[in-house]
């Protein structure tokens, strides 16, 4: 999605000399690796798309996966952007050398470049947990971001192992279908229920007809989305209404032993708030079963519990989420004087304004570390990002610097301020969750979306180490 995003900014502002390198064979992200039963956006379907590409006929307030990845694979289409793709292309290694960026990929080719921008995405790499035998299972076992369409659930006895959005979306859709339904529970997750309703052909028809009302619709539904992100960032009405809905539904669960597996012990929003109005009707199903005791091991037959408890199963699903903290990684990132990015991130990862990092000059992230991305729309966040590095691309276009790179005092300064703003957030309330680091320290940002818009408004040049052009060089496209 942030890779799209970048390049239709190139191609909006002129410049057709940029190479959008593709580590699979289709466009689509997060949205072409996950395809299992469930899958939805928690973004409203008018705020899930680039702002300047609306899509009249989204089909529901939150619209399913393979509509989002076909908006996204359309969007390619309309802005000209796959004689720019070089798909199956993995950049292993890149190097900041003479002034360039000099890039390799994992099959051997080499290329150069004047910018170099990361645009991997946050939920990539899937996370598999190290579970003792495993691998000895006699079932299907797959991750729930490598479905395997083949496997027949319908009667089957299915495990799904994981609670977060993806789990609760998987249980959801497959407590009808499945024979027996077992959720292994690490952690219970608080659930808001948000009622995702059908757009009329008559409202559809209207958004095509009238453009403006699309554009309008968005901004009506970033800001009412702002006002309540505001809950995540410091205490208030938002916070205290969104916490409320959450303990309300939970009584909706009538049996009080299921209820109380069900009650976390923290804060709503502490972790990423799941949204669902099904979950806990599927929970209450006669088919369905939650386990919170810890996983020990697999067996052939099944899952083994600490109580010693086997569970027998046709197929296991790991809804285990993503390393939220990989960005760009495992490419090999080599910056100004042979450092690179694994020791300049050894004491942990930090950005300038969530773009940028010291010692690398000419590099730009979108989604780096610190960016806004607990319960908002990504594609705002990228929007955002991809704007100030244009800016950045214009003043190099127009011959006024050749290289730029944050100095390291103004990144502390910014990390400085971000860590002592973290203490109002609801994510230091008091559980684990990915968006902590190693360190148990949010990796977010902790002030509104609209203060993240004002800081990557214009580049502070006192705050970066800017090489001059070369009196004899033009500026060249990029």
């Amino acid at each position: 999605m942030s890779g799209l995003c970048m390049g239709m900014k190139l191609k909006r502002a002129g410049i057709e000399s940029f190479t959008i390198y593709e580590k699979a064979d289709r466009v689509g992200g997060t949205w072409r690796e996950n395809t299992y039963p469930g899958l939805r956006c928690d973004v409203p379907s008018l705020l899930y798309q680039y702002s300047f590409d609306p899509n009249p006929d989204w089909s529901h307030t939150f619209s399913p996966g393979d509509e989002i990845w076909r908006y996204f694979e359309a969007a390619t289409d309309r802005h000209a952007l796959r004689s720019h793709i070089e798909f199956g292309k993995e950049i292993v290694d890149a190097r900041f050398e003479d002034g360039r960026w000099r890039i390799r990929t994992g099959d051997g080719d080499e290329a150069t470049a004047d910018f170099l921008v990361s645009a991997c995405g946050v939920l990539h790499h899937p996370r598999v947990p190290k579970i003792d035998g495993l691998e000895s299972f006699e079932g299907a076992a797959f991750h729930s971001a490598r479905w395997d369409h083949s496997v027949d659930l319908r009667g089957k006895r299915v495990a799904v192992v994981g609670t977060g959005s993806t789990g609760v979306q998987i249980v959801t859709a497959l407590a009808e279908s499945a024979g027996r339904l077992t959720l292994f529970q690490r952690t219970a997750q608080w659930i808001l229920p948000v009622p995702n309703l059908p757009a009329s052909r008559p409202s559809r028809a209207l958004m095509r007809r009238f453009p403006l009302l699309s554009k309008l619709g968005y901004r009506w539904t970033q800001a009412v989305f702002e006002l309540f992100a505001v809950a995540l960032i410091r205490p208030g009405w938002q916070r205290s209404l969104v916490s409320w809905g959450c303990r309300r539904n939970l009584r909706r669960v009538k049996d009080p032993e299921l209820r109380r597996g069900l009650t976390p012990d923290y804060q709503p929003m502490c972790k990423r708030l799941v949204l669902s109005n099904g979950f806990y009707k599927a929970m209450q199903r006669n088919n369905v079963e939650l386990v919170t005791d810890a996983i020990d091991h697999v067996e052939p037959a099944g899952v083994v519990t600490k109580d010693g408890a086997l569970h027998e199963l046709d197929v296991l699903v790991l809804a285990t989420g993503f390393d939220a903290h990989a960005y760009m990684r495992p490419l090999e990132l080599t910056g100004q004087n042979g450092v690179t990015l694994g020791e300049a991130w050894r004491d942990g990862r930090r950005a300038y304004r969530t773009v940028a990092v010291p010692g690398f000059p000419n590099f730009f992230m979108l989604l780096g570390p610190h960016s806004p991305v607990g319960n908002v729309s990504l594609i705002t966040v990228a929007e955002t990002q991809a704007k100030y590095v244009m800016r950045w691309i214009e003043l190099w276009r127009q011959g006024r610097v050749a290289t730029m790179a944050p100095t390291a005092e103004a990144t502390a300064r910014f990390n400085e301020e971000l860590r002592g703003a973290l203490p109002g957030t609801v994510w230091v309330t008091g559980c684990q969750s990915w968006y902590l680091d190693e360190h148990g320290t949010p990796e977010l940002w902790p002030w509104s979306q609209a203060r993240h818009r004002d800081t990557l408004r214009e580049p502070v040049l006192e705050e970066f180490e800017v090489g001059p052009m070369p009196a004899e060089e033009p500026a060249r496209a990029a």
